[in-house]
């Protein structure tokens, strides 16, 4: 099971960036999959996610509105559209995937399975 990530870079605030998230050894149909991302010295933090047998999507606070989650079931690739960017949105970013997480436990980091190895997105002032 692997979940490579890709798409991470600079970029200056306003911005926007597109991160993929290619899975292989397993299918998203029984999965929640979806995206957190850590900042030097906070913790790891949930922000969108697809709870997949449910059909449904969940974002922070912090990025709803500016950011978008989609999947691609026949490639098994997950995306993460970026927009507007701003400074507080740079750390590394980190899909995952899980499964049987109920709503209560989808943003919470140890409810997952899977993780890629990491992509750093860095928003300049």
């Amino acid at each position: 099971v692997q979940l490579v990530e890709s798409g991470g870079g600079l970029v200056q605030a306003g911005g926007s960036l597109r991160l993929s998230c290619e899975a292989s050894g397993f299918t998203f149909d029984d999965y929640a999959i979806g995206w957190f991302r850590q900042a030097p010295g906070k913790e790891r933090e949930g922000i969108s996610f697809i709870n997949t047998p449910h059909n449904r999507q969940y974002y922070a606070e912090s990025v709803k509105g500016r950011f978008t989650i989609t999947s691609d079931n026949a490639k098994n690739t997950m995306y993460l559209q970026m927009n507007s960017l701003k400074p507080e949105d740079t750390a590394v970013y980190y899909c995952a995937a899980g499964w049987g997480i109920s709503e209560s436990y989808i943003y919470v980091a140890r409810a997952y399975d899977y993780w890629g190895q990491g992509t750093q997105v860095t928003v300049s002032s």
